[in-house]
């Protein structure tokens, strides 16, 4: 079983969710963000850093410790929590590994070139209650999954 779950916070629509879950499983469950996003959550700490580009990422790069579960959108700070061994989750449930995160950073990488040069990309779709439920049943899969820790 994981050690503890960290939560990169800002904008993260699962908060709620990986708290129940995190109880249900009897894993520590950590609330990472910034000056700009305080979260009280009973079953949570809550760490807070200050507003500044990347703090929370790279707090939460310090703290993890292989073993640990991250949930993050950000495909930078997955990279990160990758070579530190921990398992890392989107907020869709998909799981980001060795296999997929360098196509991520590659696209990302791409549509960030193309904003740059005056293009436009689609934004997020509002999220679906299937979003919902893909991301508790990989959280569920990983915290039941031996290997975690």
């Amino acid at each position: 079983m994981s050690r503890r779950i960290l939560i990169d916070a800002d904008g993260c629509p699962v908060v709620d969710e990986t708290i129940t879950m995190a109880r249900r499983y009897g894993v520590e469950c950590l609330i990472l963000c910034d000056t700009s996003h305080v979260f009280e959550k009973s079953g949570a700490r809550t760490l807070t850093f200050s507003k500044g580009a990347d703090s929370v990422d790279f707090a939460l790069v310090g703290l993890v410790k292989p073993g640990d579960v991250v949930v993050t959108q950000d495909y930078g700070l997955a990279a990160m929590c990758l070579a530190r061994n921990a398992r890392v989750l989107s907020q869709d449930g998909m799981e980001y590994t060795a296999d997929n995160i360098d196509g991520l950073l590659l696209a990302r990488h791409t549509a960030k070139k193309i904003r740059s040069g005056g293009g436009r990309l689609k934004g997020p779709k509002k999220r679906t209650k299937a979003q919902d439920e893909a991301y508790a049943a990989a959280l569920n899969k990983l915290l039941q999954d031996g290997s975690t820790g």
